[in-house]
């Protein structure tokens, strides 16, 4: 399916609020780890990035925009790393990577939830780490997490010894002790997907091969599968249900940083673009009708490419186009209230940026806003 973008818009137009609020305070410096343009409960879109001081968020004044409040900055000091959540029920789960201390450096990872949109977010708790020892402690990669179908929190991070680590939350609310589901070699990067039937997927790189675990039934037990041979750059890994209880994974290979598609028991699908070391944004949605995947990520040049296909039919053709100025770190692609397609990047001025779906067949993308 082909696209149409508004790349003529590179030099971007400025929305009625919030244009020239992003001082240096409020500029964002990296995209969150995970889908960072979630869609409220109430039908407005909120975007998350990460700024010299905590948490950025804007949010829209309406459903359908077109409009965003200035951003709001929720302080969260200490961290090194920050990944978002949103679970079935539209709350909106923040994991953090913390490490402090003036003398030997203490690490955890924290845990904050925004329940509706545009609210706050509550304080920041901590999860632990499944270290005792301080010097293990300290190499605790960088978590990530999922929701179930029934709202449990799955918490996931590499160990010190290149195993992944697994907390969650058990059925009364109260968080399950640290279990170890073994693994070699993971690296930062790790991907996860709650399917609608209620199953989690995990997915983590080595240098060797691709290890996966997946539950048996919903809130069942993660068990480790055979290991896929695929290598991955760590970071690029996303996964998308496509089918009942099938995942489709997206990746750049870590040889050729070549875009590339996989379904279990399937081949291998070259996508036709090389990216960078950021996330690939993966969405479904109808087009015409169609049951129909769109994908966006960020050229070697920093431009962001978009493309649509027929859901799981990856290997019929992609047609890709440019959209939008350059930008730093991961796109993001989330339905707005009224239903249609939105791709969000973080500009290189710090500033959130936006292309909304317009009107006509196909996927064709206003001209990119700067919030």
């Amino acid at each position: 399916m082909r696209t149409r973008s508004g790349r003529a818009s590179a030099r971007g137009r400025v929305s009625d609020r919030g244009a020239d609020s992003v001082g240096e305070r409020h500029a964002a410096e990296r995209t969150l780890d995970g889908r960072w343009l979630v869609l409220g409960k109430d039908g407005r879109l909120s975007a998350y990035a990460r700024s010299r001081d905590g948490l950025l968020r804007w949010t829209e004044t309406r459903p359908g925009g077109p409009h965003w409040s200035a951003p709001e900055l929720f302080a969260v000091p200490d961290l090194t790393h920050l990944s978002v959540v949103q679970g079935a029920d539209t709350y909106v789960h923040f994991l953090g990577r913390r490490a402090r201390g003036d003398g030997p450096v203490a690490v955890d990872v924290v845990h904050a939830i925004q329940y509706q949109t545009a609210r706050p977010v509550t304080e920041w708790r901590s999860v632990g780490n499944p270290h005792k020892d301080q010097e293990r402690a300290a190499r605790l990669g960088a978590p990530v997490g999922v929701v179930s179908a029934s709202g449990r929190v799955h918490v996931l991070v590499p160990n010190a010894g290149g195993g992944l680590m697994l907390r969650r939350e058990g059925a009364d609310g109260r968080w399950e002790a640290w279990a170890d589901l073994k693994g070699s070699g993971v690296r930062d990067g790790v991907a996860a997907l709650a399917h609608a039937s209620g199953r989690v997927e995990v997915l983590a790189g080595n240098r060797a091969h691709t290890l996966r675990w997946s539950q048996a039934k919903a809130d069942g037990a993660l068990g480790q599968e055979p290991n896929i041979a695929l290598r991955v750059t760590p970071g690029t890994l996303t996964l998308l249900e496509t089918a009942p209880d099938r995942a489709t994974y997206y990746w750049a290979d870590l040889d050729t940083g070549g875009l590339l598609a996989h379904r279990l028991g399937g081949w291998v699908i070259p996508l036709g673009q090389v990216t960078t070391g950021d996330g690939i944004a993966a969405l479904r949605t109808v087009l015409d009708g169609y049951d129909c995947t769109v994908l966006a990520h960020r050229g070697p040049d920093g431009h962001v490419m978009l493309a649509a296909c027929g859901t799981e039919n990856e290997g019929g053709g992609l047609w890709w186009s440019p959209t939008g100025g350059p930008g730093t770190g991961a796109p993001a692609l989330a339905l707005d209230g009224h239903g249609r397609v939105v791709l969000a990047v973080i500009g290189q001025d710090g500033a959130l940026h936006v292309a909304r779906q317009a009107e006509g067949p196909g996927l064709s993308l206003d001209p990119a806003v700067r919030v």
